[in-house]
């Protein structure tokens, strides 16, 4: 399903994916009809193996009833819960897929969990790797990248003009923050990059990767603001000391499960959302690491 609405200072586009609590997004500059896209989906079924455009299709038929031109195809992170669709949708509407530019970091370590040593490391699968602090522009609207990293080392918030894109660094309110113990996740730096989003005036709007509806809410909900996050974040609030959060977060991610896409998906999105190059037979594979996790 989506959401649109026309906020103060982009336009925005929600489109939720239930099976996976993914959202993505369409921001756009409604004056010069440019924009970009945020953390797209590709639909897989992983009983089958089988992927499908259907959530991706969505998008491209927004982009073109709005007339926009997408400039950039936007990754927060390596996502280990949903397929990236950043391909599909740079092949039907163009624009550069840009992900943080320690992707090589998350690249050098699952090269060598998925045993894959013609792959390189270098994030030359991606069109653009995004410094902290980079500022970039959709149409007339300013944008920035701050490196956020905690979740993975990798992780982006885009900035655009008063929208904060937080991938997995925030959760609603109710729900919290992000786990921290995958490879290169850090409890203690996710608490500093958070402080990083709490910095930016109360006022900005936080869009969120995900809602898993927290206990006793019966809609989904995925945006938020920096004040709403500083007085109601159940594991951050302004008051919270660093050393008390690290506590729970270690606490709590020792109780979580993988999640159910990640070992298919990350092999994926570290290529940018291309699959690992056919093999003699014409078949493209996804490996499965026996007990290394």
């Amino acid at each position: 399903m989506s959401r649109a609405h026309a906020p103060m200072n982009p336009t925005i586009a929600a489109f939720f994916d239930e099976p996976t609590n993914t959202v993505s997004y369409v921001v756009a500059d409604a004056a010069t009809r440019r924009a970009a896209i945020v953390d797209p989906l590709l639909d897989f079924d992983p009983s089958a193996a089988r992927t499908s455009t259907t959530s991706a299709d969505h998008i491209v038929a927004f982009v073109r009833a709005g007339d926009f031109a997408v400039d950039w195809i936007l990754e927060t992170h390596v996502h280990a819960d949903h397929f990236s669709a950043a391909q599909y949708l740079k092949s039907s509407l163009g624009g550069k897929v840009g992900i943080g530019w320690r992707i090589t970091d998350v690249q050098e370590t699952f090269a060598d969990i998925y045993n894959a040593p013609a792959f390189k490391p270098d994030g030359s699968q991606f069109d653009h790797l995004f410094r902290d602090g980079e500022t970039f522009s959709i149409g007339g609207i300013e944008a920035r990248a701050i490196h956020t990293p905690g979740h993975t080392p990798a992780c982006m918030t885009y900035l655009i003009g008063d929208a904060a894109f937080v991938g997995d660094t925030l959760f609603m309110p109710d729900y919290g923050t992000a786990r921290t113990d995958f490879p290169g996740g850090d409890a203690r730096e996710l608490y500093r990059s958070i402080r990083k989003i709490y910095a930016l005036p109360d006022s900005t709007r936080i869009l969120l990767c995900h809602d898993y509806k927290a206990s006793g809410r019966n809609e989904y909900e995925w945006e938020t603001t920096v004040g709403e996050q500083k007085a109601k974040n159940i594991h951050l609030r302004a008051e919270t000391r660093e050393d008390d959060f690290v506590r729970m977060r270690l606490e709590r991610d020792r109780k979580l499960a993988m999640p159910r896409l990640m070992l298919a998906a990350v092999q994926v999105n570290m290529r940018a959302g291309h699959f690992p190059p056919a093999e003699s037979n014409g078949a493209r594979y996804l490996k499965l690491p026996v007990d290394r996790f």
